[in-house]
């Protein structure tokens, strides 16, 4: 294979406040825009690409050397690519593992998506720390730096925006696919004990493999479900799931859990299912200045006094200057203190902001899913 960072033709990422990084195309020819931000994890670029909780932003990676081992159909978190846009500073001149089906570069132009590699990633990383995520141009195809820079501050952002409509499956499914074993080279499906219905809100299937290896019969509905059509298949246990955007811009499902809280059915959240059930039960959410995404973020347990290594995606984050007294909030993040996990006092009902489902990242929160999984007995 060719290496991308010497064959490929100009290319250029503007910012909607003028700043401008010079390098080489990746991926499909033409111009993209969204909210850029970045990911300090060093492995699991594929999974990242296709979580729908990246819907509409341009993501870059920290870590410099990207796409040393392709891309293969059993890593997909989804059906497809979620991002707007790939920025790297190093792509793979080889790719090199068995599992391989493709190139990096030949899956980006397949699927029509535009990137910009050799650019300082480090600069840009400080610049969007310093200054907060922001909109962003990747150009390959002639656009002027004053086009792009224009497109960019027009663009409406996420704030306000109901991503989780966009993204949610459209008509109920079931699942009933466990983890991948590598000796095997095939997923495995354990028998099913009991019924978990769970929201779509955008959700990466690693999180449905790890409820399935529990033993539960997986139910997926789409985020638009009624609190009556969920209670009337009699579950076991509901389940909120991840998702992207503004989670103040979905209201249609904070009243849904609203309801479904009412009830005696176990429920647990991840990431936007926490702060969906976070604004059911009377707290607020604010976006954060540019977000927590990687593989390395440490949570403090106020339960245990323990600390947890976790993959974390999300630009907004549940604030605590309101939390009612039936809430207790469980976990902190190390970095800032924001929210990072709740309970409801005297209720099966708890959430946690990062992924213990990892895919990316760290296993040290998958006890999660056996927690919910002992609710249920």
């Amino acid at each position: 294979m060719s290496d991308p960072t010497t064959t490929n033709s100009k290319a250029f990422l503007a910012l909607a406040d003028g700043r401008i990084f010079h390098g080489l195309s990746l991926g499909a020819k033409g111009n993209t825009v969204g909210e850029v931000c970045f990911n300090t994890s060093l492995t699991g670029y594929q999974e990242i690409l296709t979580d729908p909780s990246y819907t509409d932003q341009i993501i870059t990676f920290t870590y410099p050397h990207i796409g040393n081992v392709g891309i293969n159909t059993a890593d997909m978190e989804s059906d497809k690519i979620s991002v707007r846009g790939l920025i790297v500073r190093a792509p793979s001149r080889k790719t090199s593992n068995y599992r391989a089906e493709s190139s990096l570069e030949a899956w980006l132009e397949d699927n029509n998506v535009v990137g910009i590699a050799d650019i300082d990633t480090r600069a840009l990383v400080r610049h969007l720390r310093d200054n907060g995520a922001q909109t962003g141009v990747i150009s390959s195809d002639g656009m002027s730096e004053a086009d792009a820079v224009a497109t960019a501050k027009a663009w409406e952002g996420l704030e306000g925006k109901d991503l989780v409509g966009q993204v949610s499956r459209k008509n109920q499914s079931e699942w009933d696919q466990g983890s991948y074993n590598l000796d095997d080279a095939s997923f495995h499906s354990p028998a099913a004990h009991k019924h978990v219905v769970a929201f779509d809100y955008g959700c990466k299937n690693n999180i449905f493999r790890k409820l399935t290896d529990r033993g539960l019969k997986v139910s997926i509905v789409p985020a638009s479900t009624s609190a009556a059509d969920v209670l009337a298949m009699k579950p076991d246990g509901i389940f909120l799931s991840n998702g992207p955007g503004d989670p103040a811009a979905v209201g249609y499902a904070v009243d849904t859990i609203r309801e479904l809280t009412n009830t005696d059915t176990p429920i647990f959240g991840i990431c936007m299912g926490h702060q969906l059930l976070s604004q059911a039960l009377g707290l607020k959410t604010f976006k954060l200045k540019f977000g927590h995404r990687g593989g390395n973020h440490p949570v403090k347990d106020l339960t245990t006094g323990k600390i947890e290594i976790t993959s974390q995606n999300h630009g907004f984050a549940v604030a605590d200057d309101e939390v009612p007294a039936h809430v207790e909030v469980t976990h902190r993040s190390l970095f800032d203190n924001t929210v990072e996990g709740l309970r409801v006092k005297n209720k099966s009902i708890f959430s946690v902001q990062y992924h213990p489902e990892a895919s990316p990242g760290p296993q040290d929160a998958d006890y999660l899913f056996d927690r919910f999984a002992d609710m249920l007995k």
